[in-house]
């Protein structure tokens, strides 16, 4: 990016990113928004989609088998709208996968898609080799010229495919709610935003055992913001459209933020449901917005059960729930408190202009229900740590890199030969985070318990395990990070994408 503009995006994420010395809640987003260029949809008219279940091909003794092909399509989005999008399958969002833990899944990718992809199962504990390196680009069928392809950054261990790539997940973990989305170098963002993404859905023994509810009471809900153009197309602010060069205008370096709520790729849907239990499986899929979730009536609130690396080990309770960008909280809601008939919406009490709305359901009828919320969950323990528990600091800041502004993890950009940790197999470290502006971290590889926020202990919504922290300005964090027990080259980063883009991630070398 030209220095003028790296500026601006600095200058704008001070005027939006201010620190927070108040406490948990604070300012809202680290971003810019984006407005829309034509009339916004009237919330709570369209029909709340479900994602497509993606069937496998074959069934063998390597496991599940599923194609996945990337390519330009035209949905419907806003009502009695085209719009182009990228879409896994050609759907937004891509159709959900479902697996068993401890079953592989293999999964083709065709890439027909003008540009080069990665792609990253989100919470998966997978080989350094299928984890979604974002180097390692699958580019598109046909392509010749690779050269044009080729990221700015050279990176001699890339592995480099052309058409179709094929990447085994073991999926050695209990059931979860992950997700799958593009993790191209420097493109993350607008490749996210176009429709790179779909749900994956882990299943075992140990949940089917429980009396959640399940079937069409289980719901996966994919929330984002988008904002659209005068003739329905998504609107973007790169440097340069075609994405070949990588970069954004002005100061949406800073995060970009939509004016439109998604929710599985309708805006504002509204769902009948039943008087009885239901289990929503919330994910935040933004770039950069951060949405705190409540329920109006709030009768009853919310109950979680899940956070990114599957069940607690006990049921929480909330009024409201908070989730940055890629994280996932499973909740169940009972709607048996409503009378039938009545509305109840989900709210987003951090959105303004017709971003405090989310979701509405209409409880249309009484049915029977034999679910209920056990008192404790499988949830795996907390990893053990002592005073010869190895310590590192990571901090998440904007800093001088090559005698301009821009994004850092410890001061330096990233760059594929550069290690910030050598780890050993299935080890454990206490990682201190610390950061200016809104920053949710994610770790390849790992996953994590949190210790401490400030002075304190986990926040409200830090229960479990988890694969991406709700980082705030001018916040330090501290967690127990647990490695996997695949050897190789995995990245922790900041998930607002466009942060991610712009040089904040770092490598981690498991040995």
């Amino acid at each position: 990016m030209r220095r003028r503009e790296l500026l601006g995006l600095l200058a704008a994420a001070a005027g939006v990113g201010v620190p927070l010395a108040g406490g948990w809640r604070g300012s809202t987003s680290t971003g810019l928004l984006l407005p829309s260029r034509r009339p916004r949809p009237v919330p709570f008219r369209v029909p709340l989609p479900v994602p497509a279940v993606l069937r496998p091909v074959r069934h063998d003794d390597e496991g599940e088998h599923y194609e996945i092909v990337q390519r330009v399509a035209r949905v419907e989005i806003l009502p009695g709208v085209s719009t182009e999008i990228w879409g896994y399958g050609g759907s937004f969002p891509g159709p959900t996968i479902l697996s068993r833990s401890g079953r592989p899944a293999v999964v083709v990718h065709r890439n027909e898609l003008p540009v080069p992809t990665v792609a990253h199962l989100h919470g998966g504990r997978t080989p350094a080799e299928s984890d979604g390196y974002p180097t390692d680009l699958l580019l598109p069928a046909g392509s010749s010229d690779h050269a044009a392809h080729m990221p700015a950054m050279f990176d001699a261990r890339a592995v480099i495919k052309t058409g179709s790539r094929g990447y085994r997940y073991p999926l050695r973990q209990p059931a979860g709610t992950l997700w799958y989305h593009d993790h191209r170098m420097d493109f993350t963002g607008p490749g996210v935003w176009r429709g790179l993404a779909g749900f994956h859905l882990v299943s075992d023994t140990a949940e089917d055992n429980l009396p959640l509810p399940r079937g069409p009471r289980d719901l996966p809900l994919m929330l984002m913001d988008r904002s659209f153009g005068p003739d329905g197309e998504l609107l973007y602010p790169s440097a340069d459209p075609a994405l070949v060069t990588p970069g954004v205008t002005g100061g949406f370096g800073a995060g970009v933020l939509g004016d439109v709520i998604l929710v599985n790729g309708a805006p504002w849907p509204v769902a009948d449901v039943d008087a009885a239990r239901y289990r929503l499986r919330l994910l935040n899929a933004s770039n950069a917005r951060r949405f705190r979730l409540a329920l109006d009536p709030p009768r009853g609130g919310f109950t979680q059960i899940g956070a990114d690396g599957g069940l607690l080990d006990r049921p929480v309770h909330h009024d409201a729930v908070e989730l940055a960008p890629a994280q996932r909280l499973d909740v169940v809601v009972d709607f048996s408190g409503y009378r039938i008939g009545q509305e109840v919406t989900i709210l987003n009490t951090f959105g303004t202009g017709g971003t405090e709305n989310v979701l509405r359901f209409r409880v249309v009828r009484a049915a029977p229900d034999d679910t209920a919320i056990p008192a404790t969950l499988p949830g795996e323990p907390g990893p053990a740590t002592d005073a010869r528990t190895p310590v590192r600091t990571m901090e998440f800041r904007h800093a001088e890199v090559g005698g301009m502004p821009g994004w850092a993890v410890n001061g330096r950009p990233f760059a594929p030969d550069a290690v910030h940790a050598r780890v050993r197999r299935g080890g454990v470290e206490v990682w201190r985070l610390a950061g200016d502006f809104h920053h949710p971290i994610h770790l390849h590889g790992a996953t994590f318990q949190v210790l401490t926020r400030g002075n304190g202990g986990p926040g409200p919504y830090d229960a479990g395990w988890r694969d991406t922290l709700d980082l705030r300005p001018a916040e330090q964090a501290t967690i127990a990070v647990r490695f996997g027990d695949d050897p190789g080259r995995y990245v922790f980063h900041c998930h607002n994408l466009e942060h991610e883009d712009m040089s904040m991630m770092g490598n981690i070398v498991i040995e």
